[in-house]
């Protein structure tokens, strides 16, 4: 909206922020937990279910490929009938098909539950960093979105950790796979009472809702009936995915896919299917060297906070994929190398990945307007998570055909591919208003 209809920063930080904040941790973390959890059982699993390397692949993608759907098909609904009441009742979802999977005995109903899992988390990815980013302060907005990667990693620590020093039987497995149903329920009940986004309000014409809501949660003062005259004159049109690439808005969209997909593919893959690549490198003391990793993940993530808040989005990103690309380059290349060599650059991989991936939720929300934000959010969330279910179904296959070096090989040209797109396309959004916030 432009600086005619009223919009003023408003830079100070509430509980309310906080507490928005908090309850969109959630989806982060169930997302975090639940990966980290299929990669901890799938080695019994292996064995219980009696997989075969492509049911392997799916189960490993399929709370992926559910987030697909759910980015896909839920972010333009947001933008239709709101943010507030998808992003409520998704962990419904969650909740229960994360608690089924402890009757889950059967690869196909597995993969069923966590297709479901997967479509209600990509719903939160659409919706929860949106609206984040329209209440959010624009000083504050880098450092609360980035957050939420870091509750994505601690969520994938703690399953990781849980898998490793928690014996695994059958039962056990099914206990682990079931436990992501009480985070599910807790973000459930703290959701009650949040509020419309009153930039989704404000958009659509309803400016008098939105300045109530602003005063009340944010304490600012009401919209002026000249304001309000303004704000519905420019009610912009529903939104549509062609609008996404509409002249103006297409470089941005596409640099989001693209950025977005380069970046998670190997992540999620390698991360996914850690425990094999451990055991490819023949590294004696394993557990200990992914109990490091994990640390790594998340020291990664707590310090990545800091660059993404101070640093511009664009010197950022191409920093950090070039770094990511040299790492996963070198494995390839000293491929023949002993165990210990090898872990020096993944190590490093996998501490700037961590801090790298914070960009993933402030980025997207910055690319498009507030009629756009949901529908291009959950698309970017879509196609990136289509790249990692492919990364994800391939690395197993890959490790297996063509042994740790050539797999590291096709994955750093994946990030090498993000690299030149960013120095192309990436534009520089730290000072993008995503609030519509009115004068006093």
């Amino acid at each position: 909206m432009a600086a005619s209809s009223g919009v003023a920063a408003t830079e100070r930080l509430t509980s309310f922020h906080l507490r928005v904040t908090a309850t969109t941790f959630g989806a982060n973390f169930s997302d975090g937990y639940a990966l980290g959890v299929i990669g901890a059982v799938l080695p019994v699993l292996n064995t219980t279910l009696h997989l075969s390397g492509v049911w392997q692949g799916l189960l490993g993608a399929s709370a992926l490929i559910g987030l697909f759907f759910g980015s896909i098909l839920l972010g333009p609904l947001a933008d239709t009938i709101g943010r507030q009441k998808v992003y409520r009742y998704n962990f419904v979802l969650i909740a229960i098909a994360s608690a089924a999977q402890f009757w889950a005995h059967s690869p196909l109903v597995l993969f069923l539950l966590r297709l479901v899992i997967g479509f209600g988390l990509g719903a939160d990815y659409a919706v929860g960093s949106t609206l984040l980013s329209e209440f959010a302060p624009r000083r504050l907005r880098g450092v609360l979105l980035g957050s939420l990667t870091v509750l994505w990693t601690v969520g994938y620590v703690l399953a990781n950790v849980l898998g490793t020093y928690i014996p695994i039987t059958d039962n056990a497995a099914h206990w682990l796979l079931a436990s992501g149903a009480l985070p599910a329920l807790l973000v459930l009940v703290l959701r009650i009472g949040i509020p419309e986004s009153p930039s989704w309000l404000a958009a659509r014409g309803r400016a008098a809702e939105a300045a109530e809501i602003r005063r009340r949660y944010l304490g600012q003062s009401e919209v002026t009936a000249e304001e309000a005259r303004g704000a519905a004159a420019e009610q912009p049109p529903a939104a549509r995915y062609r609008e996404l690439f509409a002249r103006g808005q297409a470089a941005k969209t596409w640099f989001g896919v693209i950025f977005y997909s380069a970046q998670v593919l190997p992540y999620f893959a390698i991360y996914t299917f850690m425990s094999q690549i451990l055991g490819t490198l023949h590294i004696s003391d394993a557990d200990t060297q992914n109990l490091v990793l994990n640390l790594a993940l998340l020291l990664g993530g707590v310090i990545g906070l800091w660059p993404v808040q101070r640093m511009g989005r664009r010197p950022f990103t191409i920093g950090s994929f070039a770094i990511l690309t040299a790492c996963l380059s070198a494995m390839a290349v000293f491929s023949g190398s002993s165990g210990w060599v090898l872990m020096v650059p993944f190590l490093v991989y996998t501490f700037v990945m961590a801090g790298a991936s914070n960009i993933t939720q402030v980025y997207p929300p910055e690319l498009f307007p507030t009629a756009l934000r949901a529908s291009g959010v959950g698309f970017l969330n879509g196609t990136s998570r289509v790249a990692s279910a492919i990364g994800t179904f391939v690395l197993p296959v890959s490790l297996s055909r063509l042994g740790v070096g050539w797999s590291m090989g096709w994955m750093a040209l994946v990030l090498l591919l993000g690299t030149a797109v960013s120095l192309i396309w990436a534009p520089e959004t730290r000072d993008t208003l995503t609030t519509e916030e009115w004068h006093h």
